[in-house]
C-alpha cells in the first residue's frame, strides 16, 4: 500500500503552504493540523482500498441482477483496475503539480460521485463504466494522502503517521469482504457503492478546513503523451483477452484493440526513454533488485488477484455459500498476514531478502494447490482452509521482502518514484491475470474450471519465487558487486 503515494511523496517537499503551515501544529476545529491531516488522509485511501476488498464477494450477485455472465464479472472488476493502474504514475504528479489538497479533493468528489453512479447503474454496461471513472478518482486518492503526510509530519512522527496510515487501511482488506456480504445478504449489492458516500463527505469537511495548503511553489512537469499512451496500450490488450472469449480471437473487434494496444505500449516505452519529465523513468530498471523485484511482483500479484477473484465466485455461484460467508471465509490470510509479516520484515532486515522472496511465494503456491482437493461437497475445514493459512503464511513472508528489496535497490531521492512504480505494477498485474480468466476457466466457472485456475494461480506464484531467488540479490553481495564494478571487475552471478 506505501507504494501507491510514491511518486507524490518525492515531491512532497515542494508543497510551500503545507509544509510552512504544519509547523505550528495550531489546533484547527478543536484538532491539531496534524491530527486532521492523518485523519483525512487514512479516510481518503480507506475508501479506495475498501472498494478494492469489497466487489470480488459483490460479482454473482451483480451478474445475477445485470447479466453477461464471466465478461460483465472481468470487466466490473478490471475496469476500475485499468483506470487505477494506468493513472495512478500521472495522480503523483498531478498533486505535485497543483497541490495535494485540491487533487485530493478533487479525487473524493470524483469517487463520490460515481460511486452513487455505480449504485443506480441499470445496465452492466453503465455499471462498467462507472466502475473506470471510479478508478480513475480513486487514483488520485492514495499518492495525495500520503504525500500529506510526508509534507506535514518530519522525522519519527512521520514514520509513526506512515505506520497508522497503514495499520487503518489495511483493516480495509478485513472490513470489505464482510461488510461487502452482509450488505449484499441483506439489502443489495448496490449498497457496498452507496455507502462510500458518507465517508467521502465527512472527509471532505475536513479538508475543506484544512487551511495553508494551496499549489507548490515549482510545480511538477506532467507526462500527459506518457499517460495516454500507457492507459491506452494497457486497454487494447484487456478488452481483446476479456472479449475473445465471445468474439474470439479471429474477429476484428478482438484482434484490433489487441494490436493497437501493444503498438501503443511500444510508444509508451520509446517515449519514455526521451520524455523530458517522464512519467516512469526507465533508468530505475537498472537495478538489479528494481528490476527482479518488479518482475516478482508481476507474476505474485497478478496470482493474488486472480486466486481470490475465481475463489470468491466459486464459492458463490457454484458452491452456493452466502456472501457473507464467502466473505468470512476469506479472511485468514488477510489475519495471518496482520500477525506475521512485520516478524518476517525484522528476519528479512537481518538476513537479506532474497531467502524470504524464493520460499514465501512457494508456500503460497502450495497453499492454492491445496484448494484441488475441493470436490463437488465441499468441505470449508479441510478442502479450503488449510491452503488460505498456507498462502497467508507464504504470503506474510514474502511481502516485507518483496518492498525492502525494491525500494532498497533505489536512491533515497527516487523511493517515491520507485515505490509508486512497484504499486503499478502490481494493480496491472491483476488487470491482466483477470482479464486472462476465460482463457484458462472457459466461459463460465465449474469444478474443473478452478482445479485449472488455482494450478495457474500456483504456478505463477512458483515463477516469482524462482525470479526471485535468480535475480534478487542480498544486500551485501549486491555491495560487493558494485564495488567491483566501480573497480573494473566483472559481477559474480
Amino acid at each position: 500500500m506505501s507504494a501507491a503515494g510514491g511518486t507524490s511523496a518525492a515531491g512532497g517537499s515542494r508543497a510551500s503552504g503545507a509544509s510552512s503551515a504544519s509547523a505550528s501544529g495550531a489546533p484547527v476545529g478543536g484538532l491539531t493540523r496534524e491530527r486532521r491531516v492523518l485523519i483525512i488522509a487514512i479516510l481518503a485511501s480507506f475508501v479506495a482500498f475498501l472498494d478494492g476488498s469489497i466487489v470480488n464477494v459483490a460479482l454473482p450477485s451483480i451478474d445475477r441482477d445485470l447479466g453477461g455472465g464471466l465478461a460483465t464479472q472481468q470487466w466490473v472488476v478490471d475496469a476500475y483496475l485499468l483506470t487505477l493502474g494506468a493513472l495512478i504514475l500521472l495522480a503523483g504528479s498531478l498533486s505535485d503539480a497543483f497541490g495535494r489538497v485540491r487533487v485530493m479533493s478533487v479525487g473524493l468528489v470524483g469517487f463520490g460521485v460515481t460511486s452513487v453512479l455505480c449504485a443506480i447503474a441499470p445496465t452492466a454496461e453503465i455499471l462498467i463504466g462507472a466502475r473506470a471513472a471510479q478508478g480513475a478518482a480513486g487514483a488520485l486518492l492514495v499518492p495525495s494522502s500520503l504525500a500529506l503526510i510526508i509534507s506535514t509530519f518530519h522525522g519519527v512522527p512521520q514514520a509513526k503517521a506512515i505506520g497508522s496510515w497503514t495499520a487503518w487501511t489495511g483493516t480495509a482488506m478485513i472490513i470489505g469482504p464482510l461488510l461487502g456480504g452482509f450488505l449484499i445478504d441483506t439489502v443489495s449489492w448496490r449498497l457496498i457503492f452507496a455507502i462510500n458516500v458518507l465517508p467521502i463527505a465527512f472527509t471532505l469537511v475536513l479538508l475543506h478546513r484544512l487551511r495553508g495548503a494551496g499549489r507548490p511553489e515549482h510545480p511538477a512537469r506532467i507526462d500527459w503523451v506518457g499517460a495516454v499512451l500507457g492507459a491506452l496500450g494497457l486497454a487494447g490488450p484487456v478488452f481483446a483477452l476479456i472479449e475473445q472469449g465471445r468474439l474470439g480471437w479471429s474477429s476484428p473487434v478482438v484482434w484490433i484493440p489487441l494490436v493497437l494496444g501493444l503498438a501503443c505500449l511500444a510508444a509508451f516505452i520509446a517515449w519514455e526513454r526521451r520524455a523530458p519529465a517522464p512519467m516512469m523513468p526507465l533508468g530505475l530498471f537498472g537495478s538489479r533488485n528494481f528490476s527482479a523485484g518488479n518482475i516478482a511482483t508481476l507474476f505474485i500479484y497478478g496470482a493474488l488477484s486472480f486466486g481470490f477473484f475465481i475463489v470468491a465466485i466459486y464459492l458463490q455461484q457454484v458452491a452456493g455459500v452466502s456472501a457473507f460467508l464467502t466473505g468470512l471465509s476469506l479472511m485468514p490470510p488477510t489475519l495471518v498476514m496482520l500477525f506475521l509479516s512485520s516478524r518476517f520484515g525484522a528476519l528479512s532486515g537481518r538476513f537479506g531478502p532474497r531467502l524470504f522472496m524464493t520460499v514465501g511465494p512457494l508456500v503460497a503456491g502450495a497453499g492454492f494447490l491445496w484448494l484441488i482437493s475441493v470436490s463437488p461437497e465441499l468441505n470449508y475445514w479441510t478442502q479450503i482452509l488449510p491452503g488460505l493459512l498456507l498462502f497467508g503464511l507464504g504470503l506474510s513472508a514474502t511481502v516485507a521482502p518483496l518492498t525492502s528489496a525494491i525500494l532498497g535497490a533505489i536512491a533515497d531521492a527516487q523511493a517515491g518514484i520507485g515505490s509508486a512504480v512497484n504499486n503499478a505494477v502490481s494493480r496491472i498485474a491483476g488487470l491482466i491475470t483477470i482479464a486472462c480468466a476465460s482463457l484458462i476457466i472457459g466461459e463460465s466457472l465449474d469444478l474443473d474450471g478452478l482445479h485449472r485456475a488455482m494450478i495457474a494461480t500456483a504456478a505463477m506464484l512458483v515463477l516469482g519465487g524462482l525470479v526471485s531467488w535468480f535475480g534478487i540479490r542480498n544486500p551485501r553481495a549486491a555491495a560487493a558487486d558494485a564495488s567491483r564494478a566501480d573497480n573494473g571487475a566483472a559481477p559474480v552471478g
